[in-house]
């Protein structure tokens, strides 16, 4: 029997315009589409075969504001157990360092967990640290970029890709893993999996039910912040190559000028 968080977040949909606040620089989450993140949904789907594999039970934690709750009811309805929602207005602009602070202090209010899925990197945020992090608060090994993962008792065996090819990895459960885009394709929550994630618990829990002080999380105790920012230009129209013969030597000349050769 094994059983698994995953970790989720809502972000906003890549194809709409992201943009920050004017006020504080933190991401303007109001002014796009919120989604589940998919990478997510890659994690989630991963934890499902484990269970559908076996015995088990997946729970899914997120910390966000209440509109996270769409998110959370997303990984349900794929198949998930219960959900640990972690929203509070003190964690507005937090870090991934307090981020992960959060995370490890709701995983352990999940008894007997033996393996934590999350994705490697969110698609809002890039930074690709927390999994790491989260490791080094809990005291549990971490095998990161997996792209193919099998539980076999009490150890994972993982393949895990980067630039330089695969590797192979085992740990003991309990463990971390972070999932790559190439881990699987998820499934589609079914009507019937949508009509059952309204009647599955979710907990929501904030801050101080973690025993997490407010002065530990925020922008206001952020290690870094965000000075400065300004919209991307519009694009401007390209250089045209009128080609009478020497269009390729004008190509290249154009080139080495912008030291792309």
């Amino acid at each position: 029997m094994t059983n698994i968080v995953v970790l989720v977040k809502q972000v906003p949909d890549t194809y709409s315009e992201r943009k920050l606040s004017g006020s504080d620089h933190t991401l303007d989450r109001e002014s796009a589409d919120a989604v589940l993140d998919e990478i997510n949904e890659k994690a989630v789907e991963e934890a499902l075969k484990i269970k559908e594999a076996g015995e088990g039970e997946v729970t899914v934690i997120s910390v966000g504001p209440d509109r996270a709750t769409d998110a959370i009811r997303k990984a349900l309805s794929m198949g998930a157990d219960k959900a640990i929602h972690v929203s509070d207005e003190a964690l507005h602009g937090s870090d991934a360092i307090a981020t992960a602070k959060v995370l490890a202090a709701a995983i352990k209010k999940v008894e007997g967990f033996d393996l934590v899925i999350a994705g490697n990197e969110s698609s809002d945020g890039r930074g690709g640290a927390v999994p790491a992090i989260l490791a080094e608060l809990l005291g549990l090994p971490q095998v990161t970029y997996v792209r193919e993962l099998t539980v076999d008792g009490s150890t994972i065996k993982a393949t895990r890709e980067t630039e330089d090819g695969l590797t192979h990895l085992e740990a003991s459960l309990p463990a971390i893993v972070s999932v790559g885009e190439k881990i699987n394709e998820p499934r589609y929550p079914s009507f019937k999996g949508i009509m059952a994630a309204k009647k599955k618990p979710v907990e929501t829990v904030t801050i101080a039910d973690l025993g997490i002080d407010a002065g530990e999380v925020g922008l206001a105790n952020a290690w870094s912040t965000v000075t400065e920012a300004s919209p991307k230009p519009p694009r401007t129209a390209g250089e045209k190559v009128e080609d009478e013969g020497d269009g390729g030597t004008k190509v290249a000349e154009y080139l080495v000028g912008q030291k792309l050769i």
